[in-house]
């Protein structure tokens, strides 16, 4: 009889196996194999766990975003009040050394490219998307009236996927300072009573 939350223990090795295994080799070159043996466990085990590489790979991607939920909701807490403070700390999540780590970067990339193709992770990434603009516009809507304030999330939503996006596909160390001061910028402009 296995012990009492193996389970979790388990799933939580494999799927630290899978951002390691896809930092070094890629997706394609990803395989319950790889896993396994990074792991230092049987195919079959990873198998039983997952069911194939798919299973895998949105089981990974689960964790991960469950990790920037986190991330969001904690920033969020320990924001103040005001909206400005608020839609800073959705951006600073996004930006969080756990998502712009070197695994969890081309992670990301690989599940961009497979959720086109597979409606599993479509899903997932159609909830992440959903989401983050849910929340930018509940901030922005707290000072724009409701147009303003979806084209304003609309707006910085692209900007955080856009700056996350070439910074990982620089081949450099993520510029996180950069990357806020362009969000935050473009925060303060958009709540520029002047605008």
């Amino acid at each position: 009889m296995p012990k009492l939350g193996m389970r979790e223990v388990r799933r939580a090795q494999l799927i630290d196996a899978t951002l390691l295994t896809i930092d070094q080799v890629g997706l394609g070159g990803a395989t319950l194999a790889s896993v396994a043996q990074r792991a230092s466990t049987s195919t079959g085990i990873v198998s039983h766990y997952f069911g194939d590489k798919d299973g895998l790979l949105e089981a990974t991607m689960r964790h991960v975003l469950r990790d920037l939920w986190l991330g969001t909701v904690r920033r969020r807490k320990a924001a103040k009040p005001d909206p400005r403070s608020k839609l800073r700390a959705i951006v600073a999540a996004n930006f969080d050394v756990e998502q712009v780590n070197g695994p969890v970067m081309k992670t990301w990339l690989a599940f961009w490219s497979e959720s086109m193709h597979k409606p599993e992770l479509r899903r997932l990434q159609y909830v992440n998307t959903r989401r983050l603009f849910s929340n930018l516009c509940a901030d922005f809507s707290r000072e724009l009236n409701k147009p303003a304030a979806r084209r304003a999330a609309s707006g910085l939503a692209a900007l955080i996927d856009g700056l996350w996006l070439r910074g990982a596909l620089s081949g450099e160390p993520f510029d996180t300072k950069a990357a806020l001061r362009l969000a935050y910028d473009y925060i303060d402009l958009m709540l520029d009573p002047r605008a």
